[in-house]
């Protein structure tokens, strides 16, 4: 078993150097400032989200060792976090990462058949990516908007009450903005300000 290869993101350490923009940079030290001398773990979240959006895409474990060393932890403390939630990607992703709802709520309301449309609609299984890069579609646990199923989260907006026509203008809106940069409202870094 031990001389077995290990084939899992965490372990592609490529020994990149990696370094926020100073403009992040000066962002993520206010983020870090709002904490207590010695609580700066508290953090992560923010820091992955805008680690993630400035560098690729996704959590390479270089990215991801640097936002252990900007909080004074041990790498394995950013790794447990960024493998529990569902909206950190360890793997290059499209432009557009549809999130579709697969919990109990949103099935009853036709979340499932929503799901197999936009497989179809972007010739793409779910946890794939099309060939322009534009989709990735990722089915994930609860979104937190049951009372509004079914939904979706394409990058950081939400679109609730999903019918086929809504996913096909969604879609042709996205089409039609993927040569354009992401809007600052659409960028996790302007979220936490």
């Amino acid at each position: 078993m031990l001389d077995k290869k290990i084939n899992h993101p965490l372990h592609k350490k490529e020994n990149k150097t990696i370094c926020f923009s100073d403009a992040t940079l000066a962002k993520v030290r206010q983020i870090i400032a709002r904490y207590p001398e010695g609580r700066q773990k508290s953090a992560i979240l923010p820091l992955l989200h805008m680690a993630q959006e400035e560098f690729e895409g996704y959590l390479s474990v270089d990215v991801m060792d640097y936002v252990a060393y900007l909080l004074e932890i041990q790498p394995i403390e950013v790794y447990e976090v960024a493998t529990f939630y569902s909206q950190y990607y360890l793997d290059p992703v499209g432009k557009n990462v549809i999130e579709i709802c697969r919990t109990g709520p949103c099935a009853i309301c036709g979340g499932e058949a929503i799901q197999s449309y936009l497989e179809k609609k972007l010739s793409i299984k779910t946890g794939e990516t099309t060939p322009d890069g534009l989709f990735t579609l990722k089915a994930v646990e609860c979104l937190g908007a049951c009372g509004s199923a079914p939904v979706m989260q394409i990058n950081t907006e939400f679109h609730e009450f999903l019918t086929i026509e809504k996913i096909d203008q969604i879609l042709d809106e996205l089409r039609l903005k993927a040569k354009e940069e992401k809007p600052e409202k659409s960028r996790w870094k302007e979220k936490f300000f």
